[in-house]
């Protein structure tokens, strides 16, 4: 069922406005006040709200302003008195969907509101789809570490919150900041990426914000910085905590007040940009010790999205590894199709300190060195080859739901046991009656989440 939000100070106002609304099957709550309609948003967000403008405390257009930093995919809906149609429009502009005048007229609220309901499902639905695709193209894996960071990643990409991503290296946080860009209302303006650590010092000023010609020596022409590269859509900065404390400030500035300089030069430009930033280094540490400054920190530390080591998910190794072989063996030219259990034992008990990206390094290796129709355990890295055979521990972050838990212990003995189900059942103290049963479950779950 539709939820619609009804704001006014007025209670005569809000009851007729919900008793019309409500006589549309739709769900309909109140909130007296502007300050009470965000909290209500922020613990459950209607597909509409339709709002005062003129209100004590929080007004009408402060309120469309907060529901778009919190909510941004709620359409807002603005009423207003005749007098005050000029500063409707100018909320419109600042995205509201539309406002109606007072005294309100029975069919045009509803037809504005049916309106902005449909406009909301259409959004709805492509976001569904966009995020359909961007997993398809980006990240692979099913376990409850990854499931959670790509629902979290999902949920604030339609907000233009930045967004600091950490993790080791190698744990894939440039293949999430491009699903946070591919499903944002940016995605169809440009994703600039910048590596803060690979830019010399001297330099990294003026790949942020350009510079104008004469500027410094060798800058025998204008340059464009990344800022204007990106403006109105997304920009990365990788590596963050590299910046220098002088370039430091400046985009402290640019997240404070939107507007920047080139390099040698006086117009003050602005940017319509978001900002995704990402760390490999403990950034709370960076702060306490004075290399990366605090309130730049808090700037881009709106919304945290940790990444799991692949230590955290190693129930994803076999899905990585195929993936690789299939990319690797294409790539040189090589008919191979699959690994041998020695092989898959040692990548499964192996650490991976450099995460994916010594996983993927690997896999490459394997395949230009193989001999035979698939990958042996000899075709691995040394460091890999020594961890088949080893007996490996299992490791839960707290808040871990137990059927997740219960999945990847069943899984990981069953991998032990060579899928001996009367064996699992015996070491778990479980029949193998459960087992099949659990399999059955866990097989319905991954056909309906691929529907």
């Amino acid at each position: 069922m539709a939820h619609v939000l009804v704001v006014d100070d007025q209670e005569t106002n809000r009851v007729t406005l919900e008793r019309i609304l409500r006589r549309e099957s739709w769900e309909v709550t109140q909130a007296a006040d502007g300050q009470i309609a965000l909290d209500q948003v922020r613990a459950q967000a209607p597909d509409v709200m339709v709002t005062d403008l003129k209100m004590p405390g929080l007004n009408g257009l402060e309120l469309l302003k907060a529901v778009r930093t919190v909510a941004p995919e709620v359409e807002v809906i603005l009423m207003t008195a005749f007098g005050t149609v000029e500063t409707a429009v100018d909320a419109m502009k600042e995205g509201a969907y539309d406002y109606v005048t007072k005294p309100l007229k029975r069919s045009e609220i509803v037809s504005s509101v049916r309106k902005a309901l449909e406009k909301h499902r259409l959004v709805q639905e492509n976001r569904v789809l966009r995020a359909k695709l961007a997993g398809q193209r980006s990240i692979i894996g099913t376990s409850a570490p990854i499931r959670q960071l790509l629902e979290e990643a999902t949920q604030v990409a339609p907000s233009d919150a930045s967004v600091l991503l950490v993790g080791d290296s190698g744990s894939g946080k440039g293949l999430i900041a491009r699903r946070i860009h591919q499903l944002s209302n940016r995605s169809s303006m440009p994703l600039i990426t910048i590596n803060c650590g690979a830019i010399p010092e001297g330099l990294i000023e003026s790949e942020l914000f350009g510079h104008e010609k004469g500027a410094f020596t060798g800058a025998s022409s204008r340059k464009a910085g990344r800022f204007e590269l990106s403006n109105g859509g997304t920009l990365f900065l990788d590596e963050v905590t590299a910046l220098t404390p002088a370039v430091q400030v400046k985009l402290l500035r640019v997240l404070q007040d939107g507007e920047y300089e080139r390099v040698g030069g006086t117009e003050t430009r602005s940017s319509n940009v978001r900002i995704l930033s990402a760390t490999n280094l403990n950034i709370e540490q960076e702060v306490k010790e004075g290399r990366f400054r605090e309130d730049l920190y808090y700037r881009l530390n709106v919304i945290q999205l940790a990444l799991p080591a692949l230590l955290e998910r190693s129930e994803d190794i076999p899905l990585l590894a195929t993936h690789f072989l299939g990319v690797f063996a294409e790539k040189n030219q090589r008919d191979l199709h699959a690994f041998s259990s020695d092989a898959i034992d040692a990548m499964c008990n192996h650490s991976w300190p450099g995460n994916v990206r010594e996983l993927q390094n690997a896999v490459e290796r394997a395949v230009v060195l193989a001999r035979g129709e698939r990958i042996e355990l000899e075709d691995l890295p040394p460091a890999v080859r020594q961890s088949q055979g080893r007996q490996r521990s299992l490791s839960f972050t707290v808040g871990t739901p137990l059927k997740d838990i219960e999945k990847t212990m069943i899984l990981e003995t069953m991998r032990q046991a060579d899928g001996d189900r009367s064996l699992v059942a015996s070491l778990l103290g479980i029949t193998a009656r459960t087992i099949y049963r659990k399999e059955a479950e866990w097989a319905q779950e991954e056909a309906l989440d691929s529907e």
